[in-house]
């Protein structure tokens, strides 16, 4: 018998090594608490460092108040873990000046009118801000969480511009538009996506929420636009330092965004009708970051669904206007985390995830209204959906 001379071809070392690779176990994401993968030793430590500060709670010995809203960033910032979402509720109020154009009530303590104060403050009969008479148009805002928010500052405005169709020009009802603001800067931060970048944010957080001035923010909030009675705000400003903001700025920029569960047939099904219905128009499903001197932020993929835009979501949820946004304007809000979350909407009136879409109207109609026609099937397969995000 002849043997034959043909041999078995051996598979490339690189498409060995490629089979093994699709075979191994694919790392872990970060937990909700956890930083970005990819920092330096350096990042860290400031990360570290940061959320100390983030977790601490301030007194009025340190500068807290006189008037506030909580005693430390986590005391908002804390469901189901640091820098998730909270049950505090704000309250926001602004007017409008001549012509209808939009007051945000700087003068008068506006537009963030805080609900506490520090006993020196109450021991003069004033136990939270006062509305001034000029606050025509009043706001509730629930906190958000602040997970993946470095990503989203990561974002080149070249990537929002290009998702803006303020004149509907395709017809399909949804105009998003970027919010301009002064300096020709691209709001993205904010119910109202009024504040342009992650720094502002947050060191605007400082003053508003905790009543500590800071070197960029060394005005003590105001009694609705009187001054503070003597003696009740003793410490010089500023009374955060820059490096204390920078370490806080630090960790929430460098925390890591939520990982969605693991989806099944139904899940992914929902997935699809998400898109079908016109949810994702609005919801983009992915951001791209551009260049950044933080490598672990530079170039990534984040699952937002947003567009940073703003959209006129109808009269029923118009509240206060805020620099160029409207009333019935709002961003479109970031779904990441969704699961997380308790209560629903800018203001937190939706108890579930349905009555939130429910609640959609103005740019919105047309996805609530196929949201609406699903079978019953298709309808709960997009909500299983949405709670694995």
């Amino acid at each position: 018998m002849r043997h034959s001379s043909h041999t078995i071809p051996i598979a490339p070392t690189w498409l060995a090594a490629l089979a093994l690779a699709a075979c191994a176990p694919q790392p872990e994401p970060p937990a909700l608490d956890e930083p970005l993968d990819g920092l330096t030793e350096e990042e860290l430590e400031r990360f570290e460092e940061g959320e100390e500060i983030f977790e601490g709670t301030f007194t009025a010995e340190q500068g807290l108040g006189p008037l506030f809203n909580a005693d430390s960033c986590a005391g908002c910032h804390s469901d189901p873990v640091d820098g998730g979402n909270g049950s505090f509720v704000e309250l926001h109020a602004t007017g409008f000046g001549p012509e209808g154009t939009c007051d945000p009530l700087f003068a008068l303590g506006g537009p963030v009118f805080q609900l506490r104060a520090t006993e020196a403050l109450a021991a003069h009969g004033i136990t939270s801000e006062p509305l001034p008479p000029e606050a025509l148009a009043q706001a509730r805002r629930t906190t958000p969480d602040v997970f993946g928010f470095g990503l989203l500052d990561a974002v080149p405005d070249a990537e929002i511009l290009a998702l803006a169709d303020p004149d509907d020009r395709d017809g399909d009802g949804v105009s998003g538009r970027v919010h301009w603001l002064p300096g020709g800067r691209i709001g993205r931060f904010g119910r109202k996506a009024a504040v342009s970048a992650l720094a502002d944010f947050n060191e605007g957080a400082f003053l508003f929420e905790l009543g500590l001035t800071t070197p960029r923010l060394d005005v003590e909030n105001s009694i609705a636009g009187a001054p503070l009675p003597d003696g009740v705000d003793p410490l010089p400003e500023p009374e955060a330092s820059a490096e204390s903001v920078a370490l806080v700025d630090d960790y929430v920029r460098f925390l890591a965004p939520p990982a969605p569960a693991r989806r099944d047939v139904r899940e992914r099904t929902g997935e699809r009708l998400f898109r079908t219905v016109g949810c994702a128009t609005c919801h983009v499903p992915s951001l791209r970051t551009g260049d950044h001197v933080v490598k672990a932020l530079a170039h990534r993929d984040v699952h937002a669904y947003t567009d940073l835009l703003l959209h006129d979501m109808g009269p029923a949820l118009a509240d206060i206007c805020l620099e160029g946004a409207e009333p019935s304007e709002f961003r479109t809000e970031p779904l990441m985390g969704l699961r997380h979350v308790t209560a629903f909407l800018h203001d937190g009136r939706a108890a579930t995830i349905e009555e939130a879409i429910l609640a959609h109207d103005g740019e919105g109609r047309a996805a609530r209204e196929e949201f609406e026609a699903l079978g019953s099937g298709d309808h709960e397969a997009l909500l299983a959906f949405l709670r694995t995000l």
